[in-house]
């Protein structure tokens, strides 16, 4: 007797059916990113709407096409350029990733991507789901894609009880993903349908049931659960850390520190700092006369002051920020690895976030005298 698959126990051509249609008639059509198989177009979008909303893309993505319009444009410009128009985007290993990968395209395809989900899986930044949107979207390619959306439409509509992010029952989302791929024409509309019930139907708080095409078939909805389903991640306590930087100013610029390529924030330009992130509870109080040595390989310190403390929150701890505004009489040699910057000129900096804001407020003429 024939064994039956799992690609053909889990097959329902109607539930790609009801996905394609209310694509076509209510998904949304006019993101800047949409209508096009352009395949640099379409990899730029998808890299920066992982773990970010769309309505946080969609300046970057005009900002960052206006300067980088090719695939050639960005695999000849500087890190530096490309990490100055991605900052404030967040998740920094994504713009070095788009970086090496647009080398990578140039060298090894010509400046044409693969339409081979396979290939693009294998380039720096793109992982399995990510791959299949693209070949998808640029040339029609059928493969499964499991971004959190889709899990998260996956795990309601099915019932699916524990922690999506478990090996095991990521590789079940995915035979799954595998098997409702529709069998003829409208993976674009699958594709694009599954993305937008994720994020305008099926959202986290409060989903929008009675609009959903899958309504019908959703287990969450029969048994009132969407609002426990899918199972959050189990809970670990943040662990804190603090960090004293160090704003050495003079003559209307500040000196900046070039990050290792690797670890947080990487590749950008920071503040220097006197201690990197130590644990909240092993950190004590530094008198300035302390940090006025420390800043002494800058040259000659005139004042230490205190600023406002800012907070900012990373993926796997929550880093207090005590900066110090170190003015200096007289310059002494620029470090390696340093660079002084036109405060006047600090929106331009390839600078985390909350650095670049802590230096917006610092270049106000009102600070300086």
């Amino acid at each position: 007797m024939k064994r039956s698959t799992d690609t053909e126990i889990l097959s329902d051509p109607s539930f790609s059916r009801a996905v394609i249609d209310w694509q076509r008639a209510h998904g949304r059509h006019a993101l800047p990113w949409q209508n096009t198989r352009d395949a640099y177009r379409i990899w730029l979008s998808e890299i920066m709407l992982q773990q970010t909303q769309v309505t946080a893309v969609l300046g970057y993505y005009a900002r960052f096409l206006e300067r980088f319009p090719t695939v050639h444009d960005l695999a000849v410009a500087p890190a530096d350029d490309v990490m100055a128009h991605w900052s404030g985007l967040g998740y920094y290993t994504r713009a070095r990733n788009l970086h090496a990968c647009a080398r990578r395209v140039v060298a090894d395809y010509g400046g044409t991507f693969p339409s081979d989900p396979a290939l693009l899986a294998d380039l720096p930044g793109i992982g399995r789901s990510t791959a299949a949107a693209i070949a998808a979207f640029s040339s029609g390619a059928r493969a499964a894609i499991l971004d959190g959306n889709v899990k998260r439409v996956f795990a309601r509509v099915f019932g699916i009880d524990e922690y999506p992010g478990i090996k095991p029952v990521e590789d079940a989302l995915w035979r799954r993903a595998d098997a409702l791929l529709p069998d003829g024409d409208g993976i674009e509309a699958y594709t694009q349908g599954l993305m937008d019930l994720g994020a305008t139907l099926c959202t986290r708080g409060k989903p929008d049931c009675g609009r959903c095409p899958l309504q019908d078939r959703c287990v969450a909805f029969a048994t009132g659960r969407t609002s426990v389903l899918p199972v959050p991640k189990p809970k670990k306590a943040t662990p804190e850390r603090r960090a004293l930087m160090l704003a050495v100013v003079d003559a209307g610029q500040v000196l900046l520190r070039q990050r290792p390529d690797s670890g947080i924030w990487g590749g950008l330009l920071s503040l220097p700092e006197y201690d990197g992130h130590v644990a909240l509870d092993d950190a004590d109080d530094v008198p300035a006369a302390l940090l006025a040595g420390a800043a002494g390989e800058f040259g000659t310190v005139a004042e230490v002051e205190a600023l406002l403390p800012l907070m900012h929150g990373f993926t796997h701890y929550r880093l207090h920020i005590q900066p110090y505004r170190i003015g200096l009489n007289q310059r002494g040699d620029t470090p390696p690895g340093h660079v002084w910057w036109d405060l006047s000129a600090i929106a331009a900096a390839p600078l985390p976030a909350p650095i670049k804001k802590l230096l917006g407020q610092l270049a106000k003429p009102s600070l300086f005298s």
